[in-house]
């Protein structure tokens, strides 16, 4: 997009002038309490991590923040952020042919040796191209030269990388807090060894088909230019060879054997954001073994941080952020060994002070409200739990079984203790469902209110989420078809229908959007 060398006071000199005409300068402008701003011209090799959507969304992210931690604490590597802008500052770029800058240093994109994008999920597919465009980037791999940054790409939706391999030069498959390392010191390796051979044109091609082949040979790393597919007839992949005996055969996925210390120093926004609030993992992997998860498939194994280290963040994170609301993180947070233990500790350790602990993605058992009664000061807002189906058939195809008695027992014991809103989340579209199977979910919802009503009136609340199922690669219903979308408005409706009534709240994913994210 910039035809001219842009440096940061240029920058500077526009965003001076446009800010304040655009919603919500305060994406554009860097400067955050705890932001890590290193010595541009001291470091031997720049990262920019981007995340494919807007600030208040990538700064919510954890896995951003735990990358941008670990690097802006190596010798000579400089990690700074950046975020895709919101329509209105997008035009004013294009206009000014202002191209996208990091918020520490706000140099230009293209500046850096390294752009680590973060893929979540499949609907930040199209964002990249429109993030990698503004930055000046040439958006097809094959485009770019030695003069360019490598396009790094990790996240969730790296795990399939066949959608976004003519975009991205190399994916981190897997875990990254250590490869994000090796491959920072082999990108600061090739660069003391080709000096500035890399900006002569005559070279600079097979200098960056160097850097690739270096890439490629760390574990974990997948190199699409360096690989043939071959597909069958249906599109499916049938091979994926090297395209020489140098490359290796098989990428397998990193996996962090012990989870890195927690970041406790995190970047303090001037807006409000998604998640206003400091997470803390407390354990990655699952072995539920839901079928449609895909998370719970590809973070195995499970790895438990200590309750000693999770207090210690707590407290770090307190005193660094001012943050009074900490997230305790995990895919299945009651199945964390020593969670009681855990949930005792904090409420003894902080009472009246005023912080409030969630503890997201807790089992439906009475149980999780003994949990949430240890933690003592903490609010009683919602409780949130994923039963996801409702009829025995249906928890059964889904491996995910969780019998009603148990749900309206846990739910009894939550009212009870002075919770007046339980949000349930459900998935409708999964394999061989009926308008039966969605008729009981209408009928569960009911019947926790109920419980609800027992102890707060027309106080209780019941908030139904449902989501409808896309089929993700690496799990045993990858290859099931996505309902057809006349299926998914017709049960819409019906729960829309029946579940309009005080103390009942529904929400639903637009079927449009749900075929979008399966076809990508």
């Amino acid at each position: 997009m910039a035809a001219l060398h842009w440096t940061p006071r240029a920058i500077d000199a526009v965003l001076d002038r446009v800010l304040l005409t655009i919603e919500k300068p305060g994406r554009y402008t860097g400067g955050e309490h705890n932001q890590v701003v290193n010595d541009w011209e001291a470091a031997s090799v720049r990262v920019a991590l981007a995340f494919p959507d807007i600030y208040e969304l990538g700064m919510s992210n954890l896995g951003l923040a735990t990358l941008y931690d670990i690097l802006n604490r190596r010798a000579g590597i400089l990690c700074e952020r950046v975020y895709c802008p919101w329509t209105d500052m997008e035009a004013v770029m294009r206009r000014e042919g202002l191209p996208l800058y990091s918020l520490e240093t706000h140099h230009p994109l293209y500046d850096f040796d390294l752009i680590g994008v973060s893929l979540p999920y499949e609907q930040l597919y199209s964002n990249v191209l429109n993030l990698l465009d503004l930055g000046g980037i040439p958006i097809k791999s094959e485009d770019r030269d030695a003069s360019h940054p490598i396009v790094l790409a990790g996240g969730h939706a790296t795990y399939n990388p066949d959608p976004m391999a003519d975009f991205i030069d190399a994916f981190a498959i897997g875990e990254g807090e250590e490869v994000i390392v090796e491959i920072a010191r082999c990108i600061e390796q090739w660069k003391h060894q080709t000096g500035d051979e890399r900006f002569n044109p005559a070279r600079s091609k097979s200098l960056r088909a160097d850097l690739l082949h270096r890439l490629a040979q760390i574990d974990g790393v997948y190199v699409p230019g360096l690989y043939d597919v071959q597909y069958h007839l249906d599109g499916t992949v049938a091979a994926i060879k090297p395209i020489d005996e140098s490359i290796p055969a098989t990428v397998r996925k990193r996996i962090v054997p012990v989870l890195p210390p927690p970041v406790t120093k995190f970047i303090v926004p001037y807006i409000d954001i998604a998640h206003n609030r400091a997470p803390v993992e407390i354990m990655r992997g699952c072995t539920r073994g839901c079928r449609f998860c895909h998370a719970g498939m590809v973070t195995r194994p499970v790895r438990e941080r200590k309750v000693d280290e999770v207090l210690t963040a707590v407290e770090d994170i307190m005193r660094e952020t001012g943050f009074e609301e900490i997230a305790l993180l995990s895919l299945s947070s009651s199945d964390y060994t020593k969670v009681k233990q855990l949930a005792a500790a904090i409420g003894e350790k902080f009472a009246g002070r005023h912080l409030q602990i969630s503890l997201p993605s807790l089992r439906i058992e009475t149980a999780s409200a003994d949990l949430m009664d240890a933690l003592k000061d903490n609010r009683r807002g919602g409780f949130t739990f994923a039963p996801e189906a409702a009829t025995e058939h249906m928890r059964r195809v889904i491996n995910k079984f969780i019998p009603t008695p148990q749900v309206l027992e846990a739910a009894r014991e939550i009212y009870s203790r002075g919770w007046r809103t339980i949000k349930l989340y459900f998935m409708i579209g999964h394999p061989s469902e009926t308008l039966d199977d969605v008729r009981a979910i209408i009928d569960l919802a009911k019947a926790v209110l109920a419980e609800g009503r027992r102890f707060h009136g027309k106080a209780a609340q019941v908030n139904v989420g449902a989501s409808t199922f896309v089929p993700k690669p690496h799990t045993p219903f990858q290859w099931v078809p996505l309902d057809r979308a006349e299926n998914t408005l017709e049960k819409q409706a019906l729960l829309k229908k029946e579940l309009r009534t005080t103390g009942l709240k529904v929400s639903w994913t637009n079927p449009e959007e749900s075929l979008l994210e399966a076809y990508l």
